[in-house]
C-alpha cells in the first residue's frame, strides 16, 4: 500500500484530502448517519462542476435527426432498423424507416428542414442508462463533481439516482443545475438520509415524530426520495414512519439494511412496510435464515472492523435456505405481491471475489484519480479499502455468495419481479462509469438476456424512480415516439458484448493484420437533446487525470502500485 505520508515524502500533495466534512455524520457502508462512534473517516464533501462551455456538447437544437441507426428501445422489443430518429425540441417525434437491411440506404431523405443532423448510419442507439445508485466524487477523491459527471455521460448514462450524490443543498442545486443544461451532468434525483440538511433544526431523527417531521421539510425543500439505513436511529418504528410519510408525499424510498439493524426489520418486513427499494444484497438473505431472523456471528466479530463485516457477511450463502426452495419461492413472491424493486449493486462488491482482477482493471492508470486511487487502497480509515489480509478462503465465499445472489435475482426478474442497474461507484476498486457497465455484464451472468439487462438499464429505473412521483408512464426509459431525447448511441452491437460499453473499449482480434485492436466504447451520448461525444469525454477526463498527476508532483502515466 502507498500511504499517504509516502506521497507526502516524494512531494506529493493530497490537498483535497482534507476538505470540509460532512457534519455530523458518520461513514456506514458508504452511508452517513448521525451515531456517534466513527469506524472510519465521516464522507468528504462535494465541490459543484464548473459551468459548461462552449463546445461542450452540441445543442439543444428545434430540430434533430439521427440517421441510420438500429434501435433497441429498451422495452425488451427486439432490435429494428435502420430508421432515422427525429427529435424535436428534445423530445423524440417520429422514428421513421430509413431502408431495407443490407441494402445501401436512399440519400436525402426527409426531414430535410433540420437545424443538426447526425449521420450515425449502422451504429446502434439505446435509451439512456440509468444509475440507480450513486455518489457524487467528493473532494478527497476528485477536484470536483464534473470528474464523476463526465464518466457516468462518458459511458452512456443520462439519469443518476443520488442516495445521497452529495449533501442535501449541493445535491437539490446540482440537480437544478443540469435540468437547466448549466453543468455537463446526467439528470440528477436527489435522494437524501433523514436528518440531512443544513437548515434543519429538529435534530437526530429517531423517534417516528421526529423522522416524519423531516420528511415532511425535506419534501418542502425539494428532494426525490429518502435513502433509509436501519442504524442506531432507525429502528423499525422509525423506518415505518419514513416510508409512511414519504409515500404520502410522493417521495421514493431505498434502503440499505444494514447489519445493524436487519435482525429486527429484514428486506421482506421492510416491503411489508411499504419500502420501494432494497440496495445491495443486505435484506434478501436475511429474510430466509435457516436458524431465525439473527446471522450467526462470530464470537470476536467486531462490525466496526470492515474486514470483519464485508469478509463475514458471504457467510449469508450457508447461513439460509436453499435456492429454490419453498421458503425461497414463498420470499421472492412476497416481495413481488409488495411491489418491490432489487436494486443489487454487484459490481461495487465484486472485487470481494477477485480482488486482482478489480485492482488491475484496464482503466485505472489513465481515468482513476490518484486521490481515488489512494483512497481505494487497504486502509483502516477509508470506507470500503478492507483488504487487510483477504484470503483465497474469503474470496471462495464470495463467490458463492455471488452465485446465490445472481439466481435470487434471475428468478425474480423470471416471476415478474422488478430488477435495476446501480453501481455505487468511487469505493472498492470500481470507478464512476466503467462500474456501471460491470453491472450490465453481472446481470447478464446472473442469468438476464441481453435485452432483459438493457431493460434492467433503463425502462425499469426509469419506472422506479417516476412511479412514486404519481408518473406511471416515465419520460425516459425507453426510445419512443414522445419521450424525451436521452440516447445512447454505440458503433458496437452492445447485445453481442456488454464489454464493448467500457470506455477503454474491448480486445478484438483484426483478422486482416493478425492483431489485437481496442474496439467499442459510447460513441455519443444524448441528454435533454444535447449531443454529447463520449470519447471526447473521457478525453477530459484523462486529461483530469493528468492534470491532478502534474499538480501531485506525480509521473503523468500510471498509478504507485503497492
Amino acid at each position: 500500500m502507498v500511504k499517504i505520508n509516502k506521497l507526502v515524502r516524494m512531494g506529493f500533495v493530497l490537498g483535497a484530502a482534507g476538505a470540509a466534512l460532512v457534519a455530523g455524520s458518520m461513514a456506514v457502508a458508504h452511508e452517513a448517519g448521525p451515531a456517534k462512534v466513527e469506524a472510519v473517516k465521516p464522507r468528504a464533501g462535494a465541490k459543484p462542476a464548473p459551468a459548461r462551455q462552449a463546445g461542450e456538447g452540441a445543442g439543444p437544437f428545434r430540430k434533430v435527426v439521427i440517421r441510420g441507426v438500429t434501435v433497441i428501445d429498451g422495452t425488451g422489443a427486439p432490435p429494428r432498423g435502420p430508421v432515422d430518429i427525429v427529435i424535436e425540441n428534445n423530445v423524440i417525434a417520429d422514428i421513421l424507416p430509413a431502408g431495407t437491411p443490407g441494402l445501401a440506404p436512399k440519400p436525402g431523405r426527409e426531414p430535410r428542414d433540420f437545424d443538426y443532423e447526425l449521420d450515425a448510419t449502422g451504429m446502434y442507439v439505446l435509451p439512456g442508462f440509468v444509475d440507480m445508485h450513486v455518489h457524487g466524487s467528493t473532494d478527497d477523491k476528485a477536484p470536483d463533481l464534473s470528474y464523476s459527471y463526465k464518466l457516468w455521460l462518458a459511458h452512456g448514462v443520462t439519469t443518476v439516482r443520488g442516495v445521497d450524490l452529495a449533501p442535501l443543498e449541493t445535491s437539490l442545486s446540482e440537480r437544478a443545475r443540469s435540468a437547466r443544461n448549466e453543468i455537463v451532468a446526467p439528470r440528477i434525483f436527489a435522494y437524501q438520509r433523514p436528518g440531512q440538511g443544513k437548515g434543519w433544526t429538529g435534530g437526530r431523527t429517531n423517534t417516528p415524530e421526529k423522522a416524519r417531521a423531516w420528511v415532511q421539510w425535506a419534501a418542502k425543500q425539494g428532494i426525490d426520495g429518502i435513502k433509509l439505513i436501519n442504524n442506531e436511529d432507525q429502528p423499525p418504528e422509525v423506518m415505518a414512519a419514513i416510508m409512511d410519510e414519504a409515500k404520502k408525499l410522493k417521495l421514493g424510498t431505498v434502503a440499505h439494511l444494514s447489519q445493524i439493524g436487519v435482525g429486527r426489520m429484514n428486506a421482506e418486513q421492510a416491503g411489508d412496510a411499504g419500502l420501494g427499494t432494497v440496495t445491495h444484497f443486505y435484506g434478501h438473505f436475511e429474510s430466509m435464515l435457516k436458524n431465525g431472523q439473527v446471522q450467526n456471528w462470530r464470537h470476536d466479530y467486531n462490525y466496526a472492523d470492515e474486514q470483519d463485516r464485508f469478509g463475514d457477511v458471504a457467510n449469508l450463502y450457508a447461513e439460509s435456505v436453499e435456492e429454490g426452495s419453498p421458503q425461497w419461492w414463498a420470499y421472492l413472491e412476497h416481495q413481488k405481491e409488495n411491489h418491490v424493486t432489487f436494486d443489487p449493486t454487484m459490481t461495487i462488491y465484486a472485487a470481494g471475489r477477485d480482488l486482482m482482477h478489480a485492482r488491475n482493471a484496464d482503466w485505472h492508470d489513465k481515468y482513476t484519480m490518484p486521490q481515488l486511487w489512494e483512497f481505494y487502497q487497504s486502509s483502516r480509515e477509508n470506507h470500503g479499502s478492507y483488504f487487510y489480509d483477504w484470503t483465497v478462503g474469503t474470496e471462495i465465499k464470495w463467490r458463492n455468495f455471488y452465485h446465490k445472489f445472481m439466481r435470487l435475482l434471475n428468478d425474480y426478474k423470471n416471476i415478474g419481479g422488478r430488477v435495476t442497474a446501480g453501481s455505487d461507484s468511487g469505493f472498492i476498486f470500481e470507478p464512476y462509469g466503467f462500474g456501471y457497465i460491470q453491472e450490465l455484464e453481472m446481470l447478464q451472468e446472473a442469468g438476464f438476456n441481453p435485452n432483459q439487462v438493457v431493460m434492467a438499464a433503463t425502462l425499469n429505473g426509469a419506472l422506479t424512480l417516476y412511479e412514486p412521483k404519481g408518473q406511471p408512464v416515465p419520460p425516459i426509459g425507453s426510445v419512443r415516439v414522445g419521450k424525451l431525447a436521452d440516447l445512447v448511441i454505440v458503433k458496437e452491437n452492445p447485445l453481442q458484448n456488454f464489454k464493448t460499453l467500457y470506455g477503454t473499449g474491448a480486445l478484438r482480434l483484426n483478422e486482416q493484420t493478425q492483431k489485437l485492436e481496442r474496439v467499442g466504447g459510447v460513441n455519443y451520448t444524448v441528454k435533454d437533446g444535447i449531443i454529447y461525444d463520449a470519447k471526447k469525454l473521457l478525453a477530459e477526463v484523462a486529461e483530469m487525470v493528468k492534470a491532478e498527476k502534474r499538480r501531485m508532483g506525480m509521473p503523468e502515466e500510471g498509478l504507485p502500485h503497492p
